[in-house]
């Protein structure tokens, strides 16, 4: 195992750890055990400085997340080191989430992504499902793009999905399933082996159960990277963190669970 590793058939090479970005961009409706401020520019700007020195290069964010697209757009250097990964399908306004599966919508989401994210592609564009996975997957939303990736806007296409069924579904028609993994939580493991078996990818969110992690392991940070690092077919976990002491210390644990040591 490697820290750096392919995304199923992708053709990216993504770090094992990944940054998401939920708290740069939006602060009020999430499901954190404790409070924290959105960072200033040039927390953030310090933060991307730091993920890129330890290694990490791919960076989750979604419109969901309030400004965090508009924020990485102006203060992401490098484009090219960085694997984007960015959603359709939820909107968070007015202190609330919408849906819209629409083509349409999904279209005119994209092109909003690459202007707020300014760059001319989007390395990976995931659906954010409602949980309702199949129904979502009925709407065209897939097909869309599809259609976006064979103009280059989009490099590869998913489902953030909340079902085995959704996410075996998805791993039929598209690239990468993003699904939940972590020591309490393991009932999407069947869509894991099967996206190791076809060769597709998988990202992993809630690695650290939105930290709320069983407290019965000396380390349970470590013990969830080991496990969910160590699963065939994973390419990265997302994690999301403001605190660059944080971010250092998983991307450590990280690398322990590749082998590196």
């Amino acid at each position: 195992m490697s820290f750096l590793r392919a995304l199923g058939d992708t053709g990216l090479t993504v770090s094992a750890l990944g940054l998401g970005t939920v708290k740069i961009g939006r602060d009020q409706g999430v499901k954190y055990p404790t409070a924290f401020t959105i960072p200033d520019d040039d927390a953030v700007r310090h933060l991307l400085a730091r993920a890129r020195d330890l290694g990490i290069n791919l960076i989750d964010t979604a419109p969901a997340y309030g400004r965090s697209e508009e924020r990485l757009g102006q203060l992401l250097s490098h484009r090219d080191h960085w694997v984007i990964v960015t959603k359709v399908g939820e909107e968070f306004e007015h202190g609330e989430s919408h849906f819209d599966f629409t083509p349409e919508h999904t279209r005119a989401s994209v092109e909003r992504s690459l202007r707020r994210l300014n760059t001319d592609h989007l390395d990976v564009v995931l659906v954010h499902s409602d949980g309702n996975d199949l129904d979502v997957l009925r709407q065209g939303t897939l097909e869309v793009l599809d259609d976006l990736k064979r103009e280059g806007k989009i490099r590869a296409t998913g489902v953030s999905t909340k079902t085995v069924q959704g996410g075996m579904e998805t791993l039929r028609r598209a690239d990468i399933a993003m699904v939940t993994y972590n020591l309490a939580q393991q009932d999407e493991k069947p869509v894991i082996d099967f996206a190791a078996e076809q060769g597709k990818g998988i990202l992993i969110k809630k690695a650290f159960a939105s930290g709320h992690l069983p407290a019965d392991h000396p380390d349970p940070v470590q013990a969830s990277l080991d496990q969910v690092l160590g699963t065939p077919g994973v390419g990265a976990v997302i994690a999301g963190t403001v605190n660059p002491a944080h971010l250092e210390e998983n991307v450590a644990k990280a690398r322990r669970a590749c082998g590196e040591r």
